[in-house]
């Protein structure tokens, strides 16, 4: 089976991280730009020729929505310089909290992003721990979803943490922290929480034995950080010896970085899907890098291997 020439391009948003997948997979970015106008329009290109070429396009969709619209549009110009196939990398997947209709007249914007994605001339998604695993239906081609796991779970088993106890943060996470528990022999803790409104917890309760355990809150990202506190100050008051956090993709939005610093969190580890505030205090935070995890899952893709034999699921 013939396999073709594979080039690596990077949207503005990713860059840093893309520069370490390359480095990692042993070869470098290709040369493309971004050109500006000065009403904010802009216009991506690619400095060299792409033609018959497998082309990864790496970008997260992270804030602001810049971010999404150069990645269609990289999409686009590749499909139109003649690349035999376009993969977006998409370590963080945008949009992915709005899986369905939570209440009347509201969009679908997961949907819609994979609808634009697709129009655009993706051939294949990658991304990694999607918000909701039902996401990949929405496609009609092929998505690879990854795990942060495979990162997480030897870091955790490196801290040597006794009466370890895996928690999540609410009903949604059950999943994800039996996948955590079953891989550190640990049990789980269930916190159940209700909302007042969007982005805003009214009251939380614990489900599972908390007192004198250890407890690390999984997830799949931390946003304005106010259920994660409140998680962790509530495990704290019930009794537990200590809380970290182990979130893949820290969006981190308002006030989130001082809440995680006022919190009982003894410890925050994050991915570098999205790029944290070099402004803030980031003394709790321990960044673990995906991209050892994406250029190995890039290789296995381009040659034709199988990948789910390398991930913790």
């Amino acid at each position: 089976m013939a396999i073709h020439k594979i080039k690596f391009f990077a949207g503005r948003g990713s860059r840093y991280l893309a520069e370490k997948i390359v480095a990692s997979y042993g070869t470098t970015l290709g040369n493309s730009e971004v050109q500006q106008f000065s009403d904010g329009e802009f216009q991506p290109c690619f400095n060299e020729s792409i033609r018959g070429c497998t082309v990864f396009i790496i970008q997260s969709t992270f804030p602001p929505l810049d971010n999404l619209m150069e990645l269609l549009m990289m999409i686009d110009a590749a499909r139109r310089a003649s690349a035999y196939k376009v993969i977006a990398v998409m370590p963080y997947f945008g949009w992915a909290r709005q899986d369905r209709k939570d209440r009347p007249r509201v969009p679908i914007g997961a949907k819609l992003v994979a609808n634009m994605l697709v129009a655009a001339g993706v051939d294949r998604i990658m991304t990694m721990d999607l918000h909701a695993d039902q996401i990949q239906g929405f496609f009609d081609v092929p998505v690879d979803a990854l795990y942060a796991s495979g990162i997480f779970v030897p870091y955790i088993k490196s801290l040597n943490i006794e009466d370890l106890s895996i928690a999540a943060p609410d009903m949604g996470g059950a999943k994800r922290a039996n996948t955590y528990a079953k891989h550190l022999s640990a049990p789980i803790i269930i916190s159940h929480k209700e909302r007042a409104k969007a982005n805003v917890v009214g009251k939380m309760t614990a489900i599972g034995d908390v007192k004198g355990r250890n407890v690390i809150i999984v997830d799949d990202m931390i946003d304005t950080a106010g259920t994660i506190c409140m998680a962790a100050d509530m495990l704290m008051e019930k009794g537990a010896k200590s809380v970290r956090a182990a979130i893949t993709h820290p969006i981190l939005s308002g006030q989130a970085y001082e809440k995680i610093n006022a919190s009982a969190l003894q410890e925050v580890i994050v991915t570098d899907t999205i790029p944290l505030n070099p402004e803030k205090d980031l003394s709790k935070f321990k960044v673990m890098t995906v991209a050892d995890i994406f250029a190995n899952v890039i290789e296995r893709v381009h040659n034709y291997k199988e990948i789910s034999s390398i991930f913790f699921k």
